[in-house]
């Protein structure tokens, strides 16, 4: 008993969001169901559970990092270079909490940048599931299910309006 993917076609979010709840009471796992749409779909839309990231973390991360280096060059610098300036600070507080600011929010900002950059995947150089109907407007459902029960949801996927199913293999962009 092996495990093959089969790929399900949809011209509506509606009937895809049947077939992925149709999927789930089959007893096929969220991480075996995988969905490309040409449009943005939210995962609320298709009932499956929000997609883990870890873009939050990195940003704050780089919020963490920037608040040390803005102190370090406000506070830090001063004292290792000591300049001295006929009896005023030598680090006023009013444009080191702006630098301090600037630096934390530009650390935020790369941080956030290279999370989402990592988070997709970009640039991929595996084979991945295309399907050229997808950029057309159609909703592209890929899941794993054993042979024993590929001709049982196959039956259900076009009760629910699929338009083709096949199996599906990755293929090198």
């Amino acid at each position: 008993m092996s495990d093959i993917t089969l790929l399900a076609v949809f011209s509506d979010i509606d009937p895809a969001a049947d077939a992925i709840e149709k999927l789930h009471e089959n007893g096929i796992q969220d991480e075996d169901i995988n969905v490309i749409s040409g449009v943005p779909v939210t995962h609320k839309m298709l009932g499956r559970p929000h997609p883990p990231t870890n873009v939050s973390r990195l940003s704050m991360g780089g919020a963490i990092v920037g608040f040390l280096f803005g102190v370090f060059l406000n506070w830090g610098t001063p004292n290792l270079y000591t300049v001295l300036v006929g009896g005023q600070y030598v680090t006023p507080i009013p444009p080191g909490l702006i630098l301090v600011f600037e630096t934390t929010m530009l650390f935020t900002l790369l941080a956030t940048f290279l999370g989402v950059f990592l988070d997709s995947y970009f640039p991929n150089y595996r084979p991945m599931e295309y399907v050229a109907e997808v950029s057309d407007g159609k909703i592209a459902v890929f899941f794993k299910c054993s042979e024993d029960e590929q001709k049982k949801i196959t039956d259900v996927m076009e009760k629910l309006g699929a338009e083709s199913i096949k199996t599906a293999e990755a293929q090198q962009l």
